[in-house]
């Protein structure tokens, strides 16, 4: 696949400043890296966004995680290599990103499980990971960012 363009956040620099601001912060929040890849990585899957899944697999060894962790993202729910936290936002991912499955597309219930495990803090930089996940998934969908062009 040939990508129609760069990415837009690259071409508009004050855009990408931004961005890379949101993730300082989200690093420095006290959420464990791990989690931050794991949820990332689930997006990507979700919005099948080749180049988030090429960048965030990459990132996500670069913070520790294993190979058969990563290839268990897909199938979380039946997998035992997730810890409870681990599994409250991997389901704060999907249903963030699937917005347009049901009405409430966050439920109480996700929230307070996600809540039992992480701090305001951890939450934020959990919800900021997906949402800018979310964009950059879109981002590189439409340009057609192919897989392999990573920002790791």
């Amino acid at each position: 696949m040939t990508a129609r363009m760069k990415n837009p956040a690259e071409i508009l620099p004050d855009a990408m400043t931004g961005i890379q601001n949101i993730y300082k912060a989200m690093y420095k929040s006290g959420a464990p890296a791990t989690v931050l890849e794991l949820v990332h990585l689930r997006a990507s899957q979700i919005n099948g966004c080749s180049a988030c899944i090429f960048g965030g697999i990459h990132s996500a060894k670069k913070n520790g995680e294993t190979d058969e962790r990563l290839h268990q993202v897909v199938a979380w729910r039946e997998s035992d290599l997730f810890t409870d936290a681990e599994r409250a936002a991997l389901a704060m991912a999907e249903a963030a990103t699937r917005l347009a499955d049901r009405p409430d597309a966050v439920t109480d219930e996700i929230w307070a499980e996600a809540a039992k495990h992480f701090e305001e803090s951890q939450l934020a930089a959990i919800v900021l990971m997906i949402s800018l996940t979310n964009l950059f998934n879109r981002l590189n969908t439409t340009v057609r960012a192919p897989a392999g062009a990573t920002w790791a």
